[in-house]
Formats: structure tokens, C-alpha cells, sequence
């Protein structure tokens, strides 16, 4: 059965097709003969009851500056539509929750991958929240005062936005460190939202590791290593990818949460886990497949797609 697929997210005619995961995910659905359609998220629309994206049909090839063809941009109704994945990359912010809101009226009819009311409800550094035995100490506060206390009780911490990517804004400051207040002051004259802090983990120097799960089980992981004198692992911002295997305790967490994604409709979820401990839990464009398949051979996109077929009867 030809799947009728769309897919919401950054221009895709400027994507790295050696790294980028929904790149992939598309090529492994036309290898597997559904048809592709492209649309970026300010092309969304609500009109007179329906859900509207105006884009286009796409053709794909992994071929350097030469990997996608377009067809004629047109309007299409999603809700004609077999899947629609919600692919573009945070910030997490109101374009990008108003989005799910719109996909929310589509879902399950046309099934939303990932289910767009988990993933408006499940912010990657929230979701965590749930699991206090799999994290580090975390905190979140908008307060200086509180924010200071968990640095005089921790010492060594990390600074980052709530609903930051990509390693954007996250800052380390150990016990010597003085610049606290300026960062709250610039944090807070640039947004309203809280400030995530966590107790450092000098683990992060041997690596992050980015463990992909599929319909809430592990398929695999890789490890992203910072450049000297970072403390950021994050492949947007210079981490080297490693091979890396899943350890017990890796297991151990995946057990944990893996129904609970499941159950939330949680398809493709990459999580990061620094030492034994879980950081993130992300839901939103979670990337990592295509360096899992050069280290292991595993071939992830093919396993999303095997789920979501079932999930269609295809």
C-alpha cells in the first residue's frame, strides 16, 4: 500500500543529506514506493475547518547539491493525507507549539508522527522531570536566588535555556566561576522562560551519548565527544561522533521510559545520557540515524517506517 506522506520542516533543500535524520527518514519512505510531499511550518494554516499546508511534491536522491526535485507548489488538506511528520528543529517556542495544535485536529485520522499533543506536552528537558532516579540534580527557576542556591549546593554547574537546541546558550560554571548573575541578567532580558540548571558531570568529557529509540525500545546509540576545552557535545556545535554499544544502565533507562513513550505516541525519540545518568529526552526532531547506520549497519529508518505501516495497515 502508497502511503500519502508529508513532511513538516526547515527547507529541505538545505539540509546535509549525510546528517540530517529526516532526510533519511523521507529517502527510506520513497525507496519503500510512498509519495513525498514538503512543506515548511509557516506554510501551515487553519482555513474554514481544515488543516492547509501549501508546498510540494518532492523526489529525492542522495546525491550533493543535487538531492532534491520539486514539483508544482500546490495547497493540499493534510487530513487527506496517510502521515505527516512533525520534523521542523526547535526552538521550542509558540510558532512551534501552535503547529501542534493545528496537527492535534488531523491526528489520529491521518496518524502525526510523533503524536503532536506528547510532544507539546513533553519538552525534552521537562519529560526528564518524571524520571528523578535516572537524572542529575536539575532545577528549574526563573529566580536568581534559587538558581544560587542549587550553585552553592552543587558547585559545579551547567546553565542552559529551557527551550533551547543544539548545544545554543548552554553554559558550565564551576565553583570558581563569577559570571551567574550577569548570565541570569542576560537570560532573563532575553526571554521570559525559566533557566534549566543541572549539577556538571565531568562523565561528558568522555562523551554524550545519543541513544535512539523506535516505538519506545532501543535500536542503538552513538557517542559525541566535545572538542578540546568544550563542554558542549552536540554535532551542531563540533562534537565528533563515536561508536558506541548500550550498556546495562543504558537498558536499564530505556526500560523505564520506553512504555511511556510508547503509550504517548512517541515514535522517533532520541535521548542523551552522560555517564549513567539521562539528561534529555527528545521529542521534537530528534537526529542521530544516519551516524547510528555508518557505525553498526542499523538501519533505523527502515525500522520507523516497518511502524509505521503496521500503525496504517500498510
Amino acid at each position: 500500500m502508497r502511503l500519502k506522506v508529508a513532511f513538516q520542516m526547515d527547507p529541505i533543500g538545505s539540509v546535509n543529506i549525510d546528517a540530517d535524520s529526516s532526510f533519511r527518514i523521507a529517502l527510506e519512505a520513497q525507496a519503500r514506493g510512498h509519495e513525498l510531499f514538503f512543506y515548511t511550518p509557516d506554510n501551515l494554516a487553519f482555513v474554514e475547518g481544515r488543516v492547509m499546508a501549501r508546498g510540494f511534491p518532492i523526489e529525492l536522491r542522495r546525491e550533493l547539491g543535487n538531492h532534491v526535485s520539486y514539483g508544482a507548489e500546490t495547497e493540499v488538506d493534510l487530513a487527506d493525507f496517510d502521515v505527516v511528520w512533525l520534523r521542523q528543529d526547535p526552538p521550542f517556542d509558540m510558532g512551534y507549539i501552535t503547529t501542534t495544535h493545528l496537527l492535534e485536529m488531523i491526528h489520529p485520522k491521518t496518524l502525526v508522527v510523533n503524536d503532536p499533543f506528547w510532544v507539546r506536552n513533553s519538552p525534552e528537558k521537562l519529560l526528564v522531570l518524571r524520571f528523578p532516579e535516572l537524572t542529575p540534580p536539575t532545577a528549574i527557576a526563573r529566580d536568581l536566588r534559587t538558581i544560587r542556591a542549587f550553585k552553592e549546593k552543587h558547585g559545579d554547574i551547567i546553565l542552559k535555556p529551557l527551550y533551547g537546541n543544539g548545544g545554543a546558550g548552554v553554559f558550565r560554571l564551576d565553583p570558581n566561576d563569577r559570571n551567574l548573575a550577569s548570565l541570569h541578567e542576560l537570560f532573563t532580558s532575553m526571554s521570559r522562560e525559566p533557566m534549566i540548571v543541572q549539577k556538571f558531570l565531568p562523565a561528558v568529557s568522555r562523551g554524550d551519548k545519543r541513544v535512539i529509540l523506535v516505538d519506545g525500545e532501543p535500536v542503538g546509540a552513538i557517542n559525541r565527544v566535545p572538542q578540546a576545552g568544550e563542554t558542549r557535545s552536540n554535532m551542531h556545535v563540533g562534537g565528533r561522533p563515536e561508536k558506541v554499544g548500550l550498556t546495562e544502565r543504558d537498558l536499564e533507562i530505556c526500560r523505564t521510559i520506553g512504555p511511556v513513550l510508547k503509550e504517548k505516541g512517541q515514535v522517533f525519540v532520541g535521548i542523551d545520557v552522560i555517564g549513567d545518568w539521562l539528561t534529555e529526552i527528545n521529542v521534537t526532531s530528534p537526529t542521530g540515524i544516519q551516524e547510528l547506520e555508518r557505525f553498526d549497519g542499523t538501519n533505523t529508518a527502515a525500522h520507523i517506517w516497518e511502524v509505521i505501516e503496521a500503525k496504517r495497515g500498510a
